[in-house]
């Protein structure tokens, strides 16, 4: 039976059906806002795979260009593989969602999420995320939500709940908040430098009118009344139970013993060793005890680790809580690229470049919202030996783009305008060692391999991350996380930017109760760390260099008068084409009459801007010109002063004396000195040779 619910958010109505599509999936929702529709579906297998001790959860969030009344570009004229947005969306919702299942909820479930209709005011990511929520609160599949998403947008200082896109684009803030009716769960913003107080208060701000969202959540869960599967704990047996005590008294001291083992490889190695004793010497000749010898020392170094944090004040490394780990920073590393840059955190380490490129290397998008076009790319790279495996190269995965969107979410607001420096930028970063926190050695490896290239950054970002644990009220913040700590904490979370505030902020609580203090702490401990990372970024270089590559492109732009486009263009393109081949420089004209010359060869960009400057200039009055004289008539001479113009000299402005015949002075091919008497309304160019006499002679 189809069920609705309704509230206003934004001023603008959200809607909430079910009961009407898509009936066979376990739980099913159109959530309409403004004239946004988004389907969300959720579908989980009955029976598990056998052996599997995970949660098999996929979510695919996929736009479909019909939403927008758009036919796809392209050879096949359909929708293809995932974009950047499908993906970055489906984390968005994968991330709030998977600590709200069961802990031993080990069943296929899928998640789909497809734009069926989009207007040109509402973002449907925070739309879809809110129906995956629905979708499972009106499923029987066991779910502690519901959860619900907002963004928040900040203009003129007035926070916004939900910006339209072109709100957006005057905001200094775009924030996306996810959180359940007790807390916020998940947080996503870039921000053009906001301090730490207004981010909490954007935060919160947030979470209220999430709260409105769970509840009529709550409500359409109770008109549908789903029967949710009993997922129970598993009990352990008695003989389970003597086991696990028997094994936790051998093997709590030899995991304790090693557990502060410096160096991540070398504190693995000792762990595993000590593992595969406790196994040997409890497993039987079967080998059907591993498996529950194995978990039961992973939960004793979990909880030793916590202990050793919250009681003993100690970390893995032995650090303080608020010390980051030894840095280095290397700029030039790589001779023939454009910038680079080697940055080093403790076993966390980025090779980071920088290529400079004009327009015509600018990505092209083709999103629902219409055709853009983006001028600063960052891709991060994650290669399997940089934690020392050995895995087939695929594409970048899920994990990739994230974190190269987060890097480009930390820099974008930083890099110079296009009239400043009209470049076309790309960072890549190659991680080749990590523990903890590689996207945040890509932001201040990407700042340095920019400044190397010459690019002027409005100012330099650096980028922490942080964990948190919490136990009743103990609460310990930890700055420059490793991977083990983030695997065992309450909360990670990284922020970057620059002196003056805050940039990008990712945020995952798998906890309740963190409040305003907590957090408040958390960004001021922040804030110290990414302070003191910047000042050691800054040892290597100060500014960005004055100079760019010797091997980068010199982009000269010259401005041209629009109506002489096509002279530059040519038919077909065959001037513009022409001009390439003559010189080697690249070449691009934008629709305002800007031409940008681009090349690494001065002599070739000289000659790119004479050739353009001759096909485009203009014909002066009082000017004087050495034209060619192209024909002869009984009237005068026509002469070409310049490539394309013509001018008419008449027979009686050849000489001071008069002249019979225009061949007595001029024949077809001479070069003859001309001046610009008048050029009339429909651009016809009266010359005279004899006024250019009278002009050479009075010199």
């Amino acid at each position: 039976m189809k069920q609705t619910v309704e509230t206003e958010v934004g001023g603008r109505r959200l809607t909430i059906e079910t009961g009407n599509v898509a009936k066979q999936a376990s739980g099913a929702v159109m959530v309409t806002y403004g004239e946004t529709v988004v389907l969300v579906t959720a579908v989980s297998e009955k029976t598990a795979r056998e052996g599997t001790d995970f949660l098999p959860l996929t979510v695919n969030y996929q736009e479909k260009f019909y939403a927008a009344g758009k036919i796809p570009g392209g050879f096949f004229k359909r929708e293809g593989r995932p974009t950047n947005m499908d993906t970055l969306t489906s984390r968005l919702i994968d991330r709030p969602l998977r600590p709200l299942f069961p802990e031993n909820y080990f069943f296929e479930t899928q998640i789909i999420a497809t734009v069926l209709s989009a207007d040109d005011e509402n973002s449907p990511d925070t739309v879809a995320l809110t129906g995956a929520s629905a979708a499972l609160a009106v499923s029987d599949i066991p779910f502690a939500g519901p959860v619900a998403g907002v963004r928040v947008g900040r203009v003129n200082g007035e926070l916004i709940v939900n910006p339209t896109f072109q709100q957006l684009e005057e905001s200094d803030l775009n924030l996306i908040v996810a959180g359940t009716r007790e807390g916020v769960t998940m947080v996503e913003a870039g921000a053009h430098e906001l301090s730490e107080e207004v981010m909490i208060e954007a935060i919160e701000f947030g979470h209220r009118e999430i709260i409105r969202i769970v509840e009529i959540q709550e409500e359409l869960q109770k008109k549908v009344a789903p029967v949710k599967r009993v997922v129970e704990a598993p009990v352990p047996t008695e003989e389970e139970k003597k086991l696990e005590e028997a094994i936790r008294a051998v093997a709590t001291e030899k995991i304790r013993a090693v557990n502060t083992t410096p160096g991540k490889h070398e504190r693995q190695h000792a762990l595993d060793a000590v593992v595969d004793e406790i196994i040997s010497q409890f497993d039987d000749e079967e080998g059907s005890r591993r498996d529950f010898v194995r978990d039961v020392c992973g939960e004793i170094e979990k909880e030793d680790l916590r202990r050793l944090i919250l009681e003993e004040k100690k970390r893995v490394d032995g650090r303080a809580f608020n010390e980051v780990r030894p840095i280095t920073c290397e700029v030039g590393f790589l001779p023939r690229v454009h910038g680079s840059a080697l940055f080093t955190r403790g076993e966390t380490q980025a090779i980071v470049t920088t290529t400079l490129g004009t327009s015509s290397d600018e990505q092209r998008i083709d999103a629902l919202q219409g055709e853009s076009t983006k001028r600063f790319l960052l891709h991060y790279n994650f290669p399997p030996f940089s934690v020392g495996e050995a895995k087939f190269l695929r594409g970048p995965g899920r994990r990739e783009i994230g974190h190269g969107a987060l890097a480009e979410r930390a820099l974008v607001s930083q890099i110079p305008d296009d009239e400043r420096f009209p470049y076309t930028l790309r960072v890549v970063s190659e991680i080749t060692e990590s523990n903890g926190s590689s996207s945040m050695a890509t932001v201040c490896g990407g700042t340095l391999s920019l400044m190397d290239a010459g690019v002027p950054l409005r100012a330099p970002v650096s980028g922490i991350a942080m964990g948190l644990i919490k136990d009743g009220e103990e609460v310990v913040i930890l700055s420059d996380i490793l991977g083990v700590e983030d695997h065992l904490g309450d909360m990670d979370f990284k922020v970057t930017g620059t002196s003056r505030g805050i940039t990008a902020l990712q945020m995952d609580i798998k906890i309740t109760g963190v409040n305003r203090e907590i957090l408040t702490r958390a960004l001021a401990q922040a804030n110290e760390g990414r302070t003191f990372i910047l000042n050691k970024m800054l040892e290597s270089i100060q500014e960005p260099r004055e100079e760019i590559s010797m091997h980068a492109p010199r982009i000269t732009t010259i401005k041209i008068h629009p109506d002489k486009i096509r002279d530059v263009i040519g038919p077909g393109g065959k001037m513009i084409r022409s001009i390439v081949e003559r010189t080697g420089a690249k070449i691009d004209v934008e629709d305002d009459g800007s031409v940008k010359i681009a090349t690494a060869d001065a002599e070739a960009s000289a000659k790119a801007i004479k050739i353009i400057e001759d096909l485009t200039q203009e014909a002066k009055v009082g000017k004087l010109y050495l034209g060619k004289v192209r024909k002869i008539m009984d009237f005068g001479a026509f002469v070409e002063i310049f490539p394309g113009t013509d001018g008419l000299v008449h027979i009686s402005q050849l000489a001071e004396h008069r002249v019979n015949k225009v061949e007595d002075i001029l024949k077809e091919g001479d070069q003859v000195m001309v001046k610009v008497l008048e050029i009339d309304r429909q651009g016809k160019i009266r010359l005279s040779r004899k006024e250019a006499l009278r002009d050479q002679k009075n010199e």
